[in-house]
C-alpha cells in the first residue's frame, strides 16, 4: 500500500478513512496520493501571545513597514470518526471558511518541542465548502466542534503574524522559522516566557471547566454575556 516511504501524517490520515474512500475519482487512491511529493506533510511552527492591547501591536507592525493582508471572519468546523482516532492520535481534521475554504489535517510530530508549538500539517484549498462538508460526513466523519474568530494577517518575509480575536480574548500568533519567531516576538514587545503553546480549542477546554460553561462551540454568540477575566487564567497557559 505504498506506506513505507511516506510521512507519518499522511499514513495516519489515510488510516482514518474507510475503504470506500479509495473508490473516489480523480486519483484519490494511495498510489495517486502517496507518489506526489507535494502531498507530504510540512512542519507548522508557531507560538502565540495574549494581547490585552491589540492597537499597540498593530502600531508596531505598521512602524516596521508590515502591510496587512486583510481581516476576515473565520468559521472552523472540526471532525472526528466514530472510533475517535483523531483524538487518540492528537490530530485535527478541520474545514475552515473565511474568504476561501481550506481543509486541514494536523498531527503531532514524533519529537516533542518544549519551546514551540509544532505540528505536521497537510492542507488543501477547497472550491465548495458545503460539498466538502457533505463528503467528510459521507466518509464517516462527524462534526465535533465549531470555533470562530476574526483574523488579521501580516507577513514579514517567510514569517506570518496573525492578530486573532477569539470569543474569549485577543492573541498574536507568529508562525515561521524558530529564529524568526523569537526575533519578531521581541520586536513586537512580547515576553518570551509568556508565550502560549496551547491551541485555541485546548485553551477553551480549560476555560470551560473553570467557568462551568454549558456549551461546546467557541462562538461569539455563546460567549455573549459571559463574565470572565482571562488575565487570571493566563499563568495556566504560558509556557514559562
Amino acid at each position: 500500500m505504498y506506506l513505507n516511504n511516506i510521512s507519518r501524517p499522511v499514513k495516519v490520515f489515510f488510516s482514518l478513512l474507510p475503504s470506500t474512500f479509495y473508490l473516489l475519482p480523480y486519483q484519490l487512491t494511495p498510489a495517486g496520493f502517496y507518489n506526489n511529493p507535494s502531498n507530504m506533510g510540512t512542519l507548522e511552527i508557531e507560538v502565540k501571545f495574549f494581547l490585552p492591547d491589540m492597537d499597540t501591536v498593530r502600531d508596531r507592525l505598521q512602524q516596521a513597514g508590515v502591510e496587512s493582508h486583510g481581516r476576515f471572519f473565520e468559521h472552523n468546523t472540526c471532525f472526528e470518526n466514530a472510533a475517535r482516532d483523531l483524538h487518540r492520535n492528537e490530530s485535527l481534521l478541520r474545514l475552515r471558511k473565511d474568504n476561501k475554504t481550506t481543509l486541514t489535517y494536523k498531527t503531532k510530530p514524533a519529537i516533542h518541542d518544549a519551546d514551540f508549538k509544532v505540528f505536521e500539517e497537510l492542507e488543501v484549498a477547497v472550491s465548495d465548502h458545503a460539498t466538502m462538508l457533505n463528503i467528510l460526513q459521507a466518509l464517516g466523519f462527524h462534526r465535533t466542534q465549531v470555533y470562530e474568530k476574526y483574523r488579521e494577517t501580516f507577513s514579514m518575509g517567510a514569517t506570518e503574524l496573525c492578530m486573532d480575536s477569539m470569543p474569549f480574548g485577543n492573541f498574536l500568533e507568529i508562525e515561521g522559522e524558530k529564529d524568526s519567531i523569537r526575533r519578531l516576538a521581541q520586536q513586537m514587545g512580547m515576553q518570551w516566557p509568556r508565550r502560549i503553546l496551547y491551541n485555541y480549542r485546548a485553551m477553551f477546554d480549560v476555560i470551560k471547566q473553570q467557568l462551568d460553561l454549558p456549551f461546546n462551540d467557541i462562538t461569539f454568540d455563546n460567549f455573549h454575556g459571559v463574565d470572565m477575566d482571562l488575565d487570571d487564567l493566563m499563568p495556566r497557559f504560558e509556557a514559562g
